[in-house]
């Protein structure tokens, strides 16, 4: 067991991985080079199988100040509030109206449906649509003898040029 702690083995237990590794390393690569913090908090549901909704809480921001973008695979929200500086004279300030960014990476075949802002609470709609080609199939299983009298041969001979 020489390599059980190799962190390539994974590579190893299939075949055409290699892009969701790749991808995976962009993702956690990203994530340590910008790490958002944890404003504005946000929560992820699990609706059902295939959708999900992210809420995120933007109090003080409205339509007009949020901004929602998908570009490829990342999803980014972004809040960008005009606040002047005011004269008054606080006692305490404990309101933060400050500007924000978060991204997320969207697994293939996510699509977002829509966003609601209601209650200070802003909700994103995602579901996952896989194409009918990369559903789970059934393969009969025939004689080989079934399988080669099915096949079109086009023999050298019979091509025109």
């Amino acid at each position: 067991m020489d390599n059980m702690y190799s962190l390539s083995f994974p590579m190893n237990l299939g075949i055409g991985f290699d892009e969701m590794f790749d991808r995976f390393t962009r993702i956690t690569d990203h994530a340590s080079l910008h790490s958002q913090g944890n404003y504005p908090p946000y929560n992820i549901i699990n609706e059902s199988e295939n959708e999900s909704i992210i809420e995120m809480a933007v109090a003080g921001f409205s339509e007009e100040d949020l901004d929602i973008e998908v570009d490829g695979s990342k999803l980014t929200v972004t809040g960008n509030k005009d606040v002047k500086m005011d004269d008054a004279k606080y006692r305490h300030h404990g309101i933060a109206y400050r500007n924000f960014t978060r991204s997320w990476a969207l697994a293939d075949h996510i699509r977002v449906n829509g966003a609601s802002v209601a209650d200070g609470i802003l909700r994103v709609y995602l579901e996952r649509v896989v194409p009918e080609e990369l559903k789970p199939k059934k393969i009969e299983i025939v004689s080989d003898r079934n399988l080669l009298s099915n096949k079109v041969v086009v023999e050298p001979e019979d091509i025109e040029e």
